[in-house]
């Protein structure tokens, strides 16, 4: 019996019985829906794969309603345990273990994902959620490509739906319930990390469903022009929310870890970092195969391995091989069984394209100088970076394995091998992005750039020249960064032709909503660069023991700690400072650095005093007190890093705009065909 006497009893004898009562019987609906889910998503992969083979129209016809089916079975069970944090159903053990009835209610829900089987309920929810959407929104899609497409779309959520069930069920009871649960990590309660799984979740899990059209296609033997339209969109959501999702992690690690840092190469970054990097490859890419219906098998490739990436990132956050400070602890049985998913789809998938190379004959034909050519070394750039990243996620991991040696990489390796690829991709971006289709001439385009070019060297000489000496690394990143966004601007101007400037200016509203999202989304890459760039070169640091009244210099500002007050939280107590920053004279605010303690974990956190400014922060961080008196402070000034984080935001915005473009809708200029007649082939 999953629910012991004691269980029973204490759901009539303690308080609010029939409340109680109601929160069971909901959380056992949501695992008899998960368990239903399950088995309609079995259906759903083999009954329209069938259809779709022999042309039976109505086994295809089954893939709709079960994509619905499976959709809302999930939704429910997901809301059951959703209802279950918010209620603290401690009956649960995933709520003891990861809940507490004194934590905040946006943190009990944030709890949900909060945890691996949680979080895992989430992905399969997600993996049904872009199923149903494929579903509502793929009507255009001729009926035996969808059929397979939503039949690879559930063999994905029956792998994981099975993992669920047998090795991470959600819905495990406890024998006998405590009175309160453990607490979800203090580290994890911030409004920023709960939303930040569900946004790269949407990212990882949306690559499913690039995967899902290129297998359906090799399998269907049909790789052009309209595939390539039809699976950009994919690709494009995908993209945008896993560049939103990564943006708040690094945003949460910058204020929440008092580490100073946006970005450590942490394994865990690394593991969202390498699919997003495969991704933007793969959606340039499709435009190839849309507009000139080449490099296909490099595409498909990219849709396979973006996808095998995304799986990569779930086994090393959850097999327990690497550490994290936001990595789930797991035991390796789970991850031989993420393991053996990813061999399943990702070794599947290449064995598929290797099978099916024939069918992927390229039509187009380019020159060496040409728009396509620009597009392979994007390609080829991004990919080697990607894996540069993997290599030296993994490699310590090797290198115990086989030598028995203890090795740890860190920043120093991925500064030094990643950032020339990047340099490389924003020297090349803006010249490429005016290159014509076909052939073109390199110095036309250098010259329809002279003007984005001046101004980019002018922009770094003034850098330069009042930085007073120092390295050379913020004028290059002020040289490549404006490079890219003038470079981008200028390819906006350049599609409004000649005339007058009241007609170009017309012109350039009239623009296709793609060629502005396109523009804004380069723009926001030259923009992180830039900041990137200027706060590794400017960056100020001072670490020392502060005297209560003392005041310290960093930069043009003053600090003065004026006191330290114990207080209590919520749920936690807290050691807070109060720091006067002043600038000269003049006082621009107080900050109020903490040092907490969260007695229900026994762990400690820090939370860093940050002073919000365009053009860079102050960022005090309080320590321990010290035996002689006085209280050790690490100060930053951080000039240009919020420029990081726009610029990731507008580069998601760029992906919006292409996104709301009638050319990259789901099936946008496919026609609509009548549903074929039962026992009568459909195409």
């Amino acid at each position: 019996m999953r629910q012991c006497d004691q269980t029973h009893l204490l759901i009539f004898i303690g308080p609010g019985p029939r409340a109680l009562y109601k929160t069971h019987m909901i959380t056992e609906l949501g695992h008899y829906a998960l368990i239903l889910a399950f088995l309609v998503a079995i259906v759903q992969m083999i009954v329209p794969m069938i259809g779709a083979q022999k042309r039976w129209t109505n086994w295809m016809a089954v893939a709709e309603p079960a994509a619905n089916a499976q959709f809302f079975l999930t939704a429910f069970a997901f809301g059951a345990l959703v209802w279950a944090f918010i209620t603290s159903d401690f009956s649960l053990k995933v709520v003891v273990e990861n809940s507490h009835s004194a934590k905040p209610m946006m943190y009990k829900i944030a709890g949900t994902w909060g945890n691996h089987e949680g979080s895992m309920l989430l992905w399969v929810f997600i993996v049904t959620l872009y199923g149903a959407l494929a579903a509502w929104f793929g009507r255009g899609l001729p009926p035996r490509l969808k059929a397979r497409v939503l039949s690879v779309q559930a063999s994905i959520a029956v792998a994981f739906f099975a993992f669920i069930i047998f090795t991470s069920n959600p819905f495990l009871r406890m024998e006998v319930p405590p009175f309160d649960g453990q607490g979800l990590n203090p580290l994890l309660q911030d409004m920023g990390l709960a939303m930040h799984p569900p946004f790269l979740y949407l990212g990882y899990v949306g690559l499913s469903m690039s995967f899902s059209f290129a297998i359906a296609a090799l399998i269907e033997g049909r790789v052009d022009a309209a595939w390539g339209r039809w699976v950009r969109p994919w690709t494009l959501v995908a993209w945008m929310f896993l560049t939103v999702g990564i943006a708040m992690g690094s945003w949460w690690a910058y204020y929440e870890l008092g580490w100073g840092g946006f970005w450590f190469w942490d394994p865990v970054e690394n593991a969202s970092f390498m699919p997003w990097l495969l991704a933007v490859a793969l959606l340039h890419c499709a435009a190839v195969v849309e507009k000139r219906e080449s490099l296909k098998s490099w595409t498909i490739l990219l849709a396979i391995l973006a996808f095998g990436f995304s799986l990569i990132g779930m086994f090393i956050v959850r097999s327990g091989l690497l550490t994290s400070v936001h990595a789930f602890a797991s035991d390796p049985a789970r991850g031989i069984a993420i393991l053996m998913i990813l061999a399943a789809f990702t070794g599947g998938g290449l064995i598929l394209f290797a099978m099916r190379a024939n069918v992927m004959q390229a039509k187009g034909v380019f020159g060496m100088v040409s728009r396509e050519s620009a597009l392979v070394l994007n390609n080829i750039l991004l990919a080697v970076a990607c894996f540069v990243v993997f290599f030296g996620t993994l490699w310590p991991i090797v290198a115990e394995m086989l030598f028995d040696r203890k090795l740890t990489v860190g920043a120093p390796f991925f500064d030094v091998s990643f950032t020339p690829f990047m340099i490389a991709l924003g020297a090349a971006l803006p010249i490429g992005a005016l290159l014509p289709w076909k052939r073109g001439r390199i110095g036309k385009a250098i010259w329809t750039l002279r003007y984005a070019l001046g101004l980019a060297l002018a922009l770094a000489l003034l850098v330069w020249s009042m930085q007073n000496g120092e390295s050379m690394l913020g004028p290059i990143g002020v040289l490549l960064g404006s490079w890219i966004v003038f470079g981008a601007l200028t390819d906006l101007i350049s599609r409004t032709g000649r005339g007058a400037i009241s007609e170009r200016l017309g012109r350039l509203v009239r623009l296709p909503r793609a060629d502005w999202g396109r523009v804004a989304a380069h723009s926001g890459l030259g923009i992180t660069m830039l900041a990137i760039a200027g706060l590794t070169a400017w960056e100020l640091e001072d670490i020392r023991v502060v005297q209560l009244g003392e005041s310290y210099d960093i930069g043009a500002y003053t600090l003065t700690l004026e006191k330290v007050d114990d207080i209590k939280g919520p749920n936690y107590f807290s050691t807070m400072g109060t720091v006067l920053l002043q600038k000269g004279d003049r006082e621009i605010t107080r900050l109020f650095p903490e040092k907490r303690n969260y007695p229900v974990a026994a762990m400690p956190t820090t939370e860093a005093a940050i002073d919000f400014r365009f053009l860079g922060d102050v960022y005090v961080v309080i320590g321990d007190k010290q035996d002689a008196g006085g209280w050790a402070m690490r100060t930053y000034v951080k000039p240009l890093v919020n420029w990081i984080w726009g610029g990731a935001l507008l580069m998601a915005l760029g992906g919006g705009l292409s996104l709301t473009d009638r050319r990259y809708r789901v099936g946008a200029g496919a026609k609509r065909r009548k549903p074929a007649a039962q026992g009568v082939p459909a195409e």
